[in-house]
């Protein structure tokens, strides 16, 4: 028994040993790395904003008269100019023929008298009467073609139509919506913003914009105008921006997510993976060689906003500086590790730990 005592009490003073010499003779523990960046960022501004077409017209008719005929299908595009619809018009033809032939003899008139009176054989008077009676049949058939272009409605600009809302035979009158047009080309974004940001938004500012229709799309545009009053109410002020609409995909009416790029700085930029987090803390394993040998620091650093793949560091870390971004949660401060790799933000952590060799 007391042989047995001893054999437990030697191997407890030599366990200690046993580990201290284990831990001297241990390999450094690999890690991944990469280098802190200083770059510059923008702190964005986000808003709510609503499309609406950069041209919009109701097509009604001005005069009060029976639709004879519809040219144009439910959201079909048109260019300006284009006759969508035509009213009742037999008698402005009549009319029409008629004015063109009266004005073709008053054409005749003037010219024979005018070649009489250059050969001295018709009165100067005679001239003069004939050419009032040539401008009154010219004026008659403007006042003619006029009010058969009443007849027409046309297109004021090049767009998409909406839907039809009356058939042939139905009387329009002034008033009346026959269909709506919008030019979809470009749409304008309309959304407010708080007096904060009077000081940073201004014409020629470029955003971003999101529609829960498109999740997966992202619309760019840029400021245009801003309104020349804050609402005393909510202390915002009113930002117009277009957004090209290739493809037709947005509507006026529909409502977007705006994201603005705010006032630019310098900002030290880290891969996501680097930050340990415990509680409200966040660390930063930093790689140094004070001595030839490759060791890590565990510092406290303070987090800045976050981006796709990359956490600002407000303060804590200075450019440049090399911290782990794979190994970091088996590392105690100032133990030794083995750089395996380091990542240059030309690929991703996964394809460097498929690349890198391990030992």
């Amino acid at each position: 028994m007391q042989t047995r005592m001893k054999t437990i009490l030697r191997l407890a003073l030599l366990a200690p040993l046993t580990l201290a010499f284990c831990h001297v003779h241990a390999a450094p523990t690999e890690v991944i790395i990469a280098s802190a960046k200083k770059s510059p960022i923008s702190d964005p501004i986000e808003a709510l904003g609503t499309l609406r077409a950069r041209e919009a017209a109701d097509i009604t008719a001005s005069i009060t008269e029976t639709i004879s005929e519809i040219r144009f299908q439910d959201g079909e595009r048109v260019r300006a100019g284009q006759v969508l619809a035509t009213l009742t018009n037999r008698e402005q033809l009549a009319e029409l023929a008629g004015t063109e032939a009266d004005l073709a003899e008053a054409r005749r008139q003037y010219e024979r008298i005018l070649d009489l009176a250059e050969r001295g054989q018709e009165s100067r008077a005679m001239l003069d009467q004939r050419r009032r009676e040539l401008e009154t049949a010219q004026a008659r058939l403007s006042g003619v073609e006029a009010r058969l272009s009443d007849r027409l409605i046309t297109a004021p600009f090049d767009g998409v139509l909406g839907l039809r809302n009356v058939s042939v035979g139905s009387l329009m009158t002034p008033g009346r919506v026959l269909t709506t047009l919008v030019d979809d080309s470009v749409l304008q974004l309309d959304f407010g913003v708080p007096e904060l940001f009077l000081a940073i938004v201004e014409p020629g500012l470029v955003l971003e914009a999101r529609s829960r229709a498109w999740p997966d799309r992202v619309f760019r545009g840029e400021v245009v105008s801003l309104s020349n009053t804050v609402d005393p109410v909510t202390r915002a002020f009113q930002v117009r921006a277009e957004l090209p609409n290739p493809g037709a995909a947005l509507k006026p009416g529909m409502l977007m997510t705006v994201t603005l790029a705010g006032g630019q700085r310098d900002a030290v930029l880290v891969p996501e993976e680097a930050i340990l987090s415990r509680g409200r803390s966040h660390h930063v394993m930093v790689v140094a060689d004070p001595t030839g040998e490759t060791v890590v620091e565990r510092r406290t650093v303070e987090l800045g906003r976050r981006f796709p793949g990359q956490v600002e560091i407000a303060s804590g870390l200075d450019d440049g500086e090399r911290v782990v971004i794979h190994g970091g949660f088996r590392l105690g401060d100032g133990q030794s590790v083995r750089v395996r790799a380091e990542v240059d933000g030309s690929e991703s952590l996964a394809q460097v730990l498929a690349d890198a060799p391990s030992s």
